[in-house]
């Protein structure tokens, strides 16, 4: 008899003593200010967007980069290519990445990465700011310093369920343990060739 499937984890778990869990089994949620989601994001061709717009319908784990120029970012948002749409469409979430540079180094970046799912630019820094990811040491091409990153998972409608903020370049959250969140199934991010046994 196959074992009952389990439900995905919902809240992050930490070291810290866990709140109770809530008696009315409701998922723990916060707002997400509505001047935040109505906040511009640009799409590869410089369409704006409303950032609550990305999620209003749907849940969807939003990552938020350094910057496209950033390897280590680059190199998660490698990873990220590489989970299967059937995957996130088998559990109805979205998978955006948000990157804070001009519209025109998305398509540049998709073809470096290999990255096919949404893609946005913030390149005012002002929803990063507000969502409090700090400002980094280094500097941009035009003067001002780059904001951390950081992962959120966000809807159906404007709410957060999980926000995790980089503190360094080197902070970004496991893949896996957000798609297990959101019940995405486990990614195999090794590329190795399956071993038959014979």
């Amino acid at each position: 008899m196959a074992a009952p499937a389990l439900a995905p984890v919902t809240r992050q778990v930490s070291s810290r003593t866990a709140a109770a869990p809530d008696p009315s089994g409701q998922e723990r949620r916060q707002p997400l200010a509505a001047a935040v989601a109505e906040l511009p994001v640009l799409d590869a061709s410089g369409r704006r967007v409303p950032f609550g717009e990305l999620f209003r319908e749907r849940r969807a784990v939003v990552v938020f980069v350094r910057h496209f120029l950033c390897y280590t970012c680059k190199e998660y948002v490698d990873d990220l290519a590489k989970i299967p749409k059937n995957f996130l469409q088998e559990a109805n979430v979205a998978l955006i990445v948000i990157g804070q540079s001009s519209y025109h180094h998305i398509e540049p970046f998709c073809k470096l990465t290999g990255y096919c799912h949404e893609i946005y630019v913030d390149p005012e820094r002002e929803i990063y700011k507000r969502l409090g990811m700090k400002r980094g040491e280094e500097i941009t091409s035009s003067g001002d310093p780059v904001q951390q990153g950081g992962t959120l998972i966000l809807g159906p409608g404007h709410y957060i369920h999980f926000i995790h903020r980089d503190r360094n370049r080197l902070d970004h959250k496991p893949i896996n343990s957000v798609l297990q969140l959101v019940g995405v199934q486990h990614v195999d991010f090794t590329n190795r060739p399956p071993v038959i046994h014979v």
